[in-house]
């Protein structure tokens, strides 16, 4: 059993930062992709940001020089540094990975955190 917990959200004023964590447990062989997608109440779920195994990023234009991605590959663990935050960054925020995971058998699959709260007061 995979599973993937988020930390990090919060309230923060315009301006402000915040880190966001999410952490990757259980029968896990290797892990792929990772990213961070958002989505507001009665809108699409985005693609924030993407980090490859090998390091390689990707941004929407929208947080573009203000986000940054990275991961712990020892730890299973990718995180999101958000500056400057903005009112219009005020989403849940939802981590998804790519994982090889292995209990009787190999399986890959995408698996989804549960969303934490990111509000940014003007």
């Amino acid at each position: 059993q995979v599973q993937l917990v988020e930390s990090g959200g919060g309230l923060v004023q315009a301006g402000g930062s915040l880190r966001l964590s999410c952490a990757a447990s259980g029968s896990i062989r290797s892990i792929n992709d990772m990213t961070w997608y958002r989505q507001a109440p009665g809108k699409q779920r985005e693609l924030v940001a993407r980090i490859t195994s090998g390091g390689s990023t990707n941004y929407a234009d929208s947080v573009k020089g203000r986000f940054t991605i990275s991961r712990d590959n020892a730890k299973n663990t990718v995180y999101l540094q958000m500056n400057s935050l903005k009112p219009e960054d005020t989403d849940v925020y939802y981590c998804n990975a790519n994982i090889i995971s292995y209990t009787l058998r190999f399986t890959i699959d995408d698996y989804w955190g549960q969303g934490t709260q990111v509000t940014v007061s003007s």
